[in-house]
């Protein structure tokens, strides 16, 4: 085998040993997250029946804006692009606060979090808070921000 071969070999061998996705897979979609089918959901979880407004897209797909009742939730399903470049945001707006924030991007603690295959968001009354299925609890994502786009 010649050095550059070698060469080739050795800096393959590194790059798949350090990749996050390798590290602790504990299911076949982790390894290959892009044959999994995800689903994101936005909940309603604000009290006293407040309704919220949710606008959400992609590059691609514009989901359009829906206003949500108290308890109601919106969701989309979709697999995610071979180049790692998938991204989904949303607005939300409440009374006359809003929150715009990243749903689904390519990240291992954000595929750890929903579970390798649903991420929940959910609107309460200090901020949105996405569901940490690992640790059974709701983190903290984005707190309400004063004002109107």
């Amino acid at each position: 085998m010649s050095p550059i071969s070698k060469t080739h070999l050795l800096v393959l061998g590194f790059a798949i040993a350090i990749s996050p996705i390798w590290c602790s897979p504990s299911s076949k979609s982790e390894v290959f997250p892009e044959f999994t089918k995800w689903h994101v959901y936005v909940v309603n979880g604000l009290n006293d029946n407040q309704t919220m407004s949710v606008h959400c897209k992609s590059k691609d797909d514009d989901l359009g804006i829906q206003n949500l009742p108290q308890g109601a939730n919106t969701t989309w399903s979709f697999r995610t692009n071979f180049v790692h470049s998938t991204l989904f945001w949303c607005y939300m707006s409440k009374a006359n606060v809003h929150a715009a924030l990243k749903v689904f991007w390519q990240d291992i603690y954000l595929f750890q979090k929903c579970n390798w295959k649903k991420c929940i968001y959910i609107a309460k009354d200090d901020g949105v808070y996405i569901k940490d299925f690992p640790n059974d609890c709701d983190v903290f994502a984005k707190k309400w921000e004063d004002g109107w786009r």
